[in-house]
């Protein structure tokens, strides 16, 4: 009956139908048992979360934020991959790499790549000056920090690179992304057309263009896996960057064929817009590319942390209990790791050793930096702000459970019995925690 009472009321139709559909996706096949049923709902889950993602529209903004910043960069992009890739004498193949990405367009796409190299060209031989030189030295590292902030955000990091950091990485990926993209597309292709791939897969009939249209597609994955390891400011593992680029790989393709098909049979739209009309269908096609490699990142961040699956994006509520229980946990684990001497634990890290949501997380580690417990050190780790005797337990549950001034946080009218109740409480846990630091917790037997 409560069911049905539910449905009875029309604001409240959606939510509860989504707040059905995820307990029957996640709760029931936990609660009946079997392996085989959980395996077989798994795909469900991730298909699930991924539409969810998509429909919210935050995916589709990030999209939509680099294609503005493309058109801007690709010119300055090109031309400093142009000018790497020549010191190594490949500089002539990147054209037909860009052609491979613009293929969807049929022969406006053609088109366009000779604009694109033309003006490529154009800044080759121009003496830019230094002002020119800032410019498109600007817009390549703007482009960079957007695809970093972009993939953050799917990863659920809240910290960017540090400016020396990025200064050092982003060269890396100016300097070797092109590299990546323009051997892998030259190696594939020569590969493909062997005469010894020819005769074992029985084209040797076919000649060596018969098969080498598979080459643009593994570019993408290796190209799509290098981004999602090195771009995102977290560790990501090789298996879940793999499964998220072949995803993305395939998705691109499948995607690319329907575009093409589009084109073809858009003769109506290249009627109405006349000249601007491969100008809407570029714009198009670099939107949808974006989106697929977001989800393909998505996709990644699913597989390494599948505890989000449920939640996504979506704020995770934290009772006041379990923010305590949190802060204490982070506490003992910075303050265990720099007793052993070990390597000092990073945000992901702890995420990952106490299964919270790392958005949850690093919430809680800027109160405790913020009240002088830990270090955000310089490499993303975390470190004690101070000796550990002389960090008090209270004094972690004070900083967590009282956070830090705020004049936007509001200040009510006191009510004397009340405020009486509080002040009585918040001292008794401070009288059961007295005198205990944290390096009492550390070394306390288990």
């Amino acid at each position: 009956m409560q069911g049905f009472a539910g449905l009875s009321q029309t604001p409240a139709l959606f939510p509860t139908l989504k707040n059905q559909f995820e307990h029957w996706l996640f709760d029931l096949p936990e609660a009946l048992g079997g392996r085989a049923l959980r395996w077989v709902m798994l795909p469900l889950r991730y298909l699930y979360a991924l539409l969810r993602d998509l429909a919210r529209g935050e995916l589709g903004l990030r999209a939509m934020s680099l294609v503005y910043s493309t058109l801007f960069a690709i010119v300055p992009v090109i031309a400093v991959a142009f000018a790497v890739l020549k010191a190594f004498g490949y500089h002539r193949e990147l054209e037909p790499v860009l052609f491979e990405f613009l293929r969807p367009l049929g022969d406006q796409g053609y088109s366009l790549t000779k604009s694109i190299m033309g003006f490529v060209e154009n800044v080759q031989g121009t003496i830019l000056g230094t002002l020119g030189f800032a410019f498109l030295l600007y817009t390549v590292v703007s482009m960079i920090q957007k695809i970093e902030e972009s993939l953050n955000f799917v990863w659920h990091v809240e910290r960017p690179r540090s400016l020396a950091r990025r200064v050092s990485e982003y060269l890396v990926v100016m300097l070797i992304g092109p590299a990546i993209a323009v051997f892998a597309m030259v190696l594939l292709a020569r590969v493909e057309a062997s005469d010894t791939l020819a005769r074992l897969s029985g084209l040797a009939a076919r000649g060596a263009t018969g098969n080498a249209h598979f080459a643009p597609y593994f570019m993408v994955i290796a190209l799509f896996a290098f981004v999602y390891v090195y771009m995102p400011n977290t560790r990501v593992r090789i298996g879940p960057a793999l499964v998220g680029a072949l995803f993305g790989g395939v998705l691109w393709g499948a995607v690319g064929a329907i575009f093409t098909r589009i084109v073809v049979y858009s003769a109506q739209t290249a009627a109405i817009y006349a000249g601007f009309a491969v100008v809407l269908l570029f714009l198009v096609w670099i939107y949808l590319s974006w989106l697929i490699l977001l989800l393909g990142a998505q996709l990644s961040f699913y597989v390494q942390h599948p505890e989000h699956l449920r939640c996504g994006h979506a704020e995770v509520p934290l009772t006041s209990a379990l923010r305590e229980r949190i802060g204490l946990a982070v506490m003992y684990l910075v303050g265990e790791r720099f007793v052993a001497g070990g390597p000092r634990w990073t945000i992901s890290g702890l995420a990952e050793r106490l299964d919270v949501p790392g958005t949850a997380l690093d919430e809680i580690v800027s109160v405790l930096q913020a009240h002088g417990l830990v270090l955000d050190v310089e490499d993303d780790t975390v470190a004690p702000a101070r000796d550990l005797g002389a960090i008090t337990l209270d004094a972690i549950l004070d900083a967590v459970r009282h956070e830090t001034p705020d004049p936007r946080r509001p200040a009510p009218r006191p009510v004397q019995e009340a405020d009486t109740a509080a002040r009585i409480a918040d001292e008794a846990v401070r009288d059961s925690l007295k005198g205990r630091t944290l390096r009492d917790l550390v070394q306390s037997p288990p």
